[in-house]
């Protein structure tokens, strides 16, 4: 008698299909088993991380990046020496700067006449940038001796009865006098004001800012402020606004305006804003028109005004003044 096999075959097992041959699984061996994982952390549990500086935060940085170089870990960098700064004596100055400051031209300008072989130091022809010209040597250029100095900037409140020249033969009142004693470098006015004319006037030794402040092309914005013999009238502000014609050309004023005197207008008081640097200009505009100048006063030139400044007395131009001054 034949004994059924009751035992039911597991759903998951699937024939083979047929003319197909079913490979043969190896038995698992330790080998081929995989390393056990890491238990991770229980909940609320963290890792220590690695202080900073030691071995095993160089480690992780270095796992972190990827890439260790043996030959240079745990070595100390080297850093290449410094060459000391050459030391020049007290007084010593570039050559370009030297040549500036003598009021021949600007630094710029100072190393193309340099790289051009026309200066000489001592007697010799010197093209090299960067030259240090030291105390006691003899720098010229064109043939003639330059001499270099600090540049100096003052502005004088000028009054009347002074003559703008540095020496007057008829041994009248220059207005050098007003300046005696303010430096010891050698300064000149930049412009002029004739005797009679009152208020601003610059006063420096920089060669290379006179000349453009007194050159035709920059014209300087000026105000003056003008007291007549008569009322100005309304025709003749327009007038001057549109222009004249005078003997060296015609002229016009940038504006005109009545001035306050005290707290009422006077119309025989008029404030004048021009930028033209010819001689006497505002008095002969107005003697064009027929009236007479009483009194004329510049209070402001180049943007420098009569703040704080009393009638006969003088200052030094602060930096910022200097640099609005050489960027006109």
């Amino acid at each position: 008698m034949i004994k059924k096999d009751n035992s039911k075959t597991p759903r998951s097992a699937k024939a083979p299909a047929s003319g197909a041959i079913q490979k043969s699984r190896k038995p698992a061996t330790t080998e081929s088993r995989e390393p056990a994982r890491k238990k991770a952390p229980a909940s609320g549990e963290f890792r220590k991380a690695a202080k900073p500086g030691t071995a095993d935060s160089r480690r992780a940085g270095e796992r972190r990046s990827g890439s260790t170089d043996f030959r240079t870990a745990g070595r100390k960098k080297t850093v290449a020496p410094q060459k000391p700064k050459q030391e020049h004596p007290e007084g010593a100055m570039r050559l370009n700067k030297y040549i500036a400051h003598a009021g021949i031209c600007s630094r710029r300008e100072a190393d193309e006449l340099i790289a051009a072989g026309s200066v000489k130091v001592n007697g010799k022809v010197v093209t090299e940038m960067g030259y240090m010209v030291m105390p006691g040597d003899e720098v010229q250029y064109g043939g003639e001796k330059l001499r270099s100095e600090r540049l100096r900037y003052f502005l004088l409140n000028k009054p009347k009865g002074f003559i703008t020249t540095t020496d007057d033969p008829q041994e009248r009142r220059t207005v050098m006098m007003l300046m005696d004693g303010c430096c010891a470098e050698r300064i000149y006015p930049v412009g002029r004001l004739d005797r009679a004319t009152t208020g601003l006037l610059l006063f420096t030794n920089d060669g290379e800012l006179a000349k453009r402040l007194t050159h035709p092309s920059t014209q300087v914005y000026k105000i003056y402020q003008v007291e007549l013999n008569k009322p100005v009238t309304k025709e003749d502000m327009k007038k001057l606004l549109e222009g004249i014609e005078l003997e060296d050309g015609p002229m016009h004023v940038d504006d005109i305006q009545y001035a306050a005197v005290g707290k009422t207008i006077d119309k025989r008081v008029v404030g004048v804003e021009l930028h033209s640097g010819r001689n006497r200009i505002v008095r002969r505009l107005f003697e064009a028109l027929g009236y007479e100048v009483h009194k004329l006063d510049r209070t402001v030139f180049a943007g420098l005004t009569k703040k704080d400044l009393p009638r006969g007395r003088w200052r030094e131009l602060t930096e910022k003044e200097v640099g609005f001054l050489k960027m006109i």
